[in-house]
């Protein structure tokens, strides 16, 4: 085919159906790298030229391994990009293109996506305002740290993905019980103060260095608190030219030319501090937002943030312009829960905006649009309520004893 290019796209989730679809439509040869577990989930076959299955998922993967693999399939094919479609993929992604000289984020910038101390110290660096956090390497820090930034604190693995891991602590003696039991593993987390505010998030398209496309929305319930105590998920885009709203995406803009991405998508969050109002960074990533808002992000805005990702992609190994389509300015919201059925009845959700039932098993979640912002909100309200009531499963919350 005249000007197809191929890509090697690695995912260790079922997840980027629509980046692999629309990556072939677009005339290029679409390969897969994936988990040796995911060789049974509905992947797109269609749309894809081949897919190679690896052992273990995460980080469990043999880099080694995966550069033998790759390196010998290069030898009849000529790779012109890879791309990482999952957090735990970035590291991956960046390790193959170092090694084989394949153009595309190294593995120094990808630590700014990927290791939450990496994160921290680049935003320290460029002046974006950040929670008072420390690494945990020595001991005078930490207990400088301590006895200097109020409690509580939260520690947080380096890199873990989304609200995983994090340990909240109350006192000085506690946060030393925790960082012992880490025994040589604690350089691998981090602790910072823990700030109560209203946390949002913002999901971008990034082409030429520049932020193209933009939403903020705000956590109604946060993954921390899901992750910490169960319980409802929901996320609603704000109001659009609010104050809030053109704070957050000033501020990512300067997280994003701060931290060198060029291309692609992000998922960004920041919080809005109770005490003093003003909005930190929080954490990013070089990839589509989980929760399946991506497709709250689609129904608010007429942008799928995977088919425009591969857009991006495909005309920069192309050299040839991307353009956005028109976006448009709605509302969306999204309301999820564990649920104690394996294929919940949501037959009764049935008001004209909910335009999307979440499809896993043992999850009830749905997606409601609106020209008006209010109806969201109260819609996503009323679902959660009656979510919590009637189908969310109740799951003992352990204490977090991985400390890898």
């Amino acid at each position: 085919m005249e000007n197809s290019k191929t890509f090697l796209c690695i995912s260790n989730y079922f997840k980027g159906a629509d980046f692999l679809i629309n990556l072939k439509k677009l005339g290029n040869k679409v390969y897969l790298v994936t988990s040796e577990k995911l060789r049974d989930k509905p992947w797109p076959h269609q749309y894809i030229d081949e897919i190679f299955y690896m052992e273990g998922q995460d980080v469990d993967w043999n880099l080694e391994h995966l550069l033998l693999g790759v390196g010998n399939f290069m030898k009849s094919t000529k790779i012109d990009a890879i791309v990482a479609l999952d957090d735990y993929d970035v590291e991956k992604a960046t390790y193959l293109r170092e090694n084989l000289r394949i153009d595309g984020m190294g593995q120094t910038t990808g630590r700014y996506f990927r290791d939450k101390l990496a994160m921290r110290m680049r935003a320290k660096s460029c002046g974006i305002p950040i929670p008072a956090f420390c690494s945990l390497y020595n001991d005078h820090d930490i207990n400088t740290f301590a006895d200097t930034i109020e409690a509580p604190w939260v520690l947080k693995p380096r890199s873990e993905a989304s609200a995983s891991g994090i340990i909240k602590v109350f006192d000085k003696e506690s946060l030393w019980i925790h960082i012992n039991e880490m025994g040589n593993n604690r350089f691998k987390y981090l602790i910072e103060q823990f700030k109560p505010g209203d946390v949002y998030h913002c999901d971008s398209l990034i082409s030429e260095s520049k932020v193209i496309f933009s939403l903020a929305s705000k956590y109604l319930a946060t993954p921390m608190e899901i992750s910490q105590g169960g319980g409802v998920f929901r996320s609603a885009n704000i109001k659009y030219n609010s104050e809030d709203d053109k704070a957050i995406k000033k501020l990512n803009e300067q997280v994003m030319k701060g931290f060198g991405l060029k291309h692609g998508a992000t998922h960004t969050e920041f919080i809005k501090s109770n005490d003093d109002g003003q909005i930190y960074f929080l954490e990013t990533s070089s990839r589509v937002g989980g929760a399946h808002l991506a497709e709250m992000v689609a129904e608010a805005s007429n942008i799928n943030l995977w088919n425009e990702w591969a857009a991006i992609e495909n005309g920069l190994v192309k050299e040839s312009k991307y353009i956005l389509p028109k976006v448009k300015k709605g509302y969306a919201g999204i309301v999820l829960t564990l649920s104690k059925f394996q294929h919940p009845n949501l037959a009764s959700f049935s008001d004209p905006e909910v335009c999307f039932k979440v499809p896993l098993e043992y999850h009830a979640g749905l997606i409601v649009k609106s020209d008006k912002q209010e109806r969201v909100l109260e819609l996503l309200e009323d679902y959660g309520n009656r979510l919590a009531n009637d189908f969310t499963a109740v799951v003992e919350q352990s204490k977090v004893t991985n400390l890898h």
